[in-house]
């Protein structure tokens, strides 16, 4: 199955909460409103300093899927 690299997700359990879930390596969850986000990786302490760039520019390209999206639902 192909899957596009970001998902958006929500959960009524969690109303205000809007996720995007990249499903590339390194996959993970990230909770828009809080920043929260959740690997779904095992990394060791080697990858600990790409895991700290790679986080930073995946909150940025999450974000900037999200604005694009929500724009396409404007239009």
């Amino acid at each position: 199955m192909s899957l596009p690299k970001f998902i958006l997700g929500d959960n009524t359990e969690f109303p205000n909460a809007i996720y995007v879930i990249h499903t590339e390596f390194p996959r993970f969850i990230i909770n828009l409103e809080n920043d929260d986000l959740e690997w779904f990786e095992d990394f060791d302490a080697e990858d600990q300093k790409e895991l700290e760039t790679e986080t930073e520019h995946a909150i940025k390209l999450a974000t900037e899927f999200y604005d694009s999206e929500i724009a396409k639902y404007e239009e």
